[in-house]
């Protein structure tokens, strides 16, 4: 296992179907409040941001078997951005965490509330904020640029 790796090239149809999963354990959240289940979600950004999706087990099995199983083709995809958008996802989480350890319900429920919000864009309509967000860093030269060229300049062969 190599800490800190992220591929360059992900399946977009993956990181969709991941997405579904964040969506539903952020309602699952929000209206059944449950450290177990947060953990869940936390564990989840956790390992996809600092192993990639491959040592996440529902993104290893969703590229490993339902991927293949339901015939869902490989749609490539940058992979830093969407490591961007783990670190905000894993942000959101704990801060959830840490919230809901406080009493704080309303702040709770709005922390997940938006992230179930931006996770659907992600997972129902492909639209990814934190891949925007990665843009317009890139675009202030907040994102080095050798990482634009390798945004730029993916091979996107499986």
């Amino acid at each position: 296992m190599k800490l800190g790796y992220y591929p360059d090239v992900v399946n977009e149809n993956v990181t969709r179907i991941v997405a579904s999963t964040v969506v539903f354990l952020g309602v699952l959240s929000i209206l059944f409040p449950s450290l177990p289940v947060l953990g869940i979600l936390l564990l989840g950004f956790l390992l996809r941001l600092a192993y990639g999706p491959k040592w996440e087990p529902f993104a290893f099995l969703t590229s490993r078997y339902l991927v293949p199983w339901l015939g869902i083709s490989f749609v490539p995809s940058a992979g830093p951005p969407k490591r961007f958008a783990q670190l905000i996802g894993f942000s959101f989480s704990v801060t959830a965490i840490f919230l809901y350890l406080g009493g704080f319900t309303l702040a709770y429920q709005i922390t997940l509330a938006t992230l179930v919000f931006f996770a659907s864009l992600e997972s129902f309509l492909g639209w990814c904020a934190g891949c925007f967000m990665f843009g317009i860093l890139m675009k202030v030269g907040v994102i080095p640029e050798e990482v634009c060229e390798r945004c730029n300049n993916l091979n996107f062969n499986k």
